[in-house]
């Protein structure tokens, strides 16, 4: 509580020295640039999950050997995935940290307007930040002015999302032409091994689905108060920027790099 209530007074100190510029949109305006330097300076952690990513990507026809060893012992496969991602420095919890240390600043925007329904005096373009999609409806429909804000945020989100399925689709399948070399090169008893694998085909199949969990931070706009979506909103689109950029600069300085 301690931690929140400082937090809360930061941001209201913040708010404060940008209403000058941006009047009662303020508060709105120092969530976005807050979460623009929360995100900045989680970058480095990004970059060491992105990292991570491409060396479990390069231990994936290890681990898959493994899986086969293993199929009928769980515990050993286990222990088994752990000495080889231990012996090549990976973790596989890596790419989950970024998203770990940004739930106490989401959590802070959810608590600090959720008991503000009214919004008096924080607002973005005259909808207040306390409020929610059902608020907006009520107060001027669905073109109404509170309303608008919320199609903008939407359409945002929507375009965010189709770039990102997009490009994780051209990824993985170029991820996929670069390694069917290697899988022609393996016995045809592996390979049957391989395609009967259960886990490699639940695998494929998440890879198919993930890029379309995007689209799910639709719902999470229209149900939290709209300053939690604010941040969603510039953290979901901070995170398709710096993906694409993490993957251009790490693939150019080592290797492809796969869509997670």
């Amino acid at each position: 509580m301690h931690v929140f209530a400082r937090l809360g007074a930061l941001l209201a100190h913040f708010a404060d020295a940008l209403a000058p510029l941006f009047g009662a949109s303020a508060t709105a305006a120092a969530i976005v640039l807050l979460t623009l330097g929360v995100r900045l300076a989680l970058h480095p952690l990004s970059r060491s999950a992105m990292r991570g990513g491409q060396a479990r990507a390069a231990l994936a026809p290890q681990a898959q050997k493994l899986r086969q060893r293993h199929k009928n012992d769980p515990e050993r496969l286990m222990r088994a995935t752990g000495e080889l991602y231990a012996e090549a420095g990976v973790s596989p919890l890596s790419g989950i940290l970024p998203l770990l240390v940004q739930l106490p600043v989401f959590f802070l925007m959810y608590r600090l307007f959720s008991r503000e329904p009214g919004g008096e005096g924080h607002a973005l373009l005259g909808a207040p930040l306390g409020g929610r999609w059902a608020d907006a409806l009520h107060h001027g429909g669905l073109l109404g002015p509170h309303g608008l804000v919320y199609i903008g945020l939407f359409a945002l989100v929507a375009a965010v999302a189709t770039w990102t399925c997009v490009h994780a689709r051209k990824t993985t399948a170029a991820a996929s032409l670069s390694t069917r070399g290697d899988a022609r090169g393996d016995a045809r008893g592996d390979a049957r091994d391989d395609a009967a694998d259960p886990a490699a085909a639940m695998a494929a199949k998440a890879a198919k689905v993930a890029p379309l969990l995007s689209f799910g931070t639709l719902v999470t706009v229209a149900v939290v108060p709209l300053a939690a979506a604010l941040y969603v909103v510039t953290s979901t689109t901070w995170s398709a920027l710096e993906r694409a950029y993490l993957q251009r600069t790490c693939t150019r300085d080592g290797g492809a790099l796969p869509a997670e």
